[in-house]
């Protein structure tokens, strides 16, 4: 499925910022199963992970391209992939797993029906499995205040939410974001509105992590790499 879209969500330099690129891919995902009969309310899906290549960062487009589709499959996940193609050079690719649930909000074998995303998968297997460890937890920690705005409608954080912590966290560091990086989160436990949430930082060597903590329960871990040249794989 493709999708073009007007651009409104840069920051004062023009740039595409994480946060808003996390709402694109979300929305065009919303439509897409929705179209195809895999939506709400009798289908759910949890982000478990995402991965973000940004490998020319969007500073002067007005328009993105916008593909997506089924790169991985397996009983209860599944993963898709973005391609984002702006009108003036800017370029993304974004993989991600998603967990599978029932109108109850359980796990659930994703069943028949399926068939147009596991073909596209190519046998390609989807692995729940979380890769990022969190930075140390005994150094720096600055609290992360939530909104009501922030919650989505299963009464979590949206997962859009998360980068735009990241994202201001990263501007008051001096993070280049101008410049090709990859972007790593992996969503462990929800995190509700009423939460005190802390981030436990870490910075050096143009590499950026965070873990998302309520009270000493890491919930979610994020990790950003300044990459020089052009990134192949993320």
């Amino acid at each position: 499925m493709s999708y073009r879209i007007r651009l409104s969500d840069a920051d004062a330099t023009g740039r595409l910022r994480l946060d808003a690129i996390a709402h694109y891919l979300q929305d065009a995902a919303i439509d897409d199963v929705e179209e195809t009969g895999w939506g709400a309310p009798e289908h759910l899906w949890v982000l478990r992970s995402v991965r973000v290549g940004v490998l020319s960062p969007f500073l002067h487009d007005s328009a993105v391209d916008i593909v997506t589709w089924g790169s991985s499959f397996s009983s209860l996940a599944a993963g898709r992939r973005w391609t984002l193609s702006g009108d003036a050079g800017g370029a993304v690719e974004v993989d991600s797993t998603w967990i599978h649930l029932g109108p109850d909000a359980r796990p659930a074998r994703i069943g028949t029906g399926f068939d147009g995303y596991a073909e596209a998968a190519q046998g390609r297997v989807a692995s729940t499995k979380l890769t990022l460890g969190p930075p140390p937890l005994d150094g720096t920690r600055v609290e992360w205040p939530l909104r009501a705005t922030d919650v989505d409608r299963m009464g979590h954080v949206n997962n859009a939410t998360y980068w735009a912590a990241i994202e201001q966290r990263l501007v008051g560091h001096r993070f280049d974001l101008t410049r090709p990086l990859r972007a790593r989160l992996d969503y462990r436990h929800p995190i509700d509105l009423g939460e005190r949430v802390e981030l436990a930082e870490d910075l050096r060597d143009g590499r950026y992590g965070a873990a998302f903590l309520v009270g000493e329960v890491v919930k979610a871990v994020a990790w950003v790499d300044a990459v020089q040249g052009v990134l192949e794989n993320h």
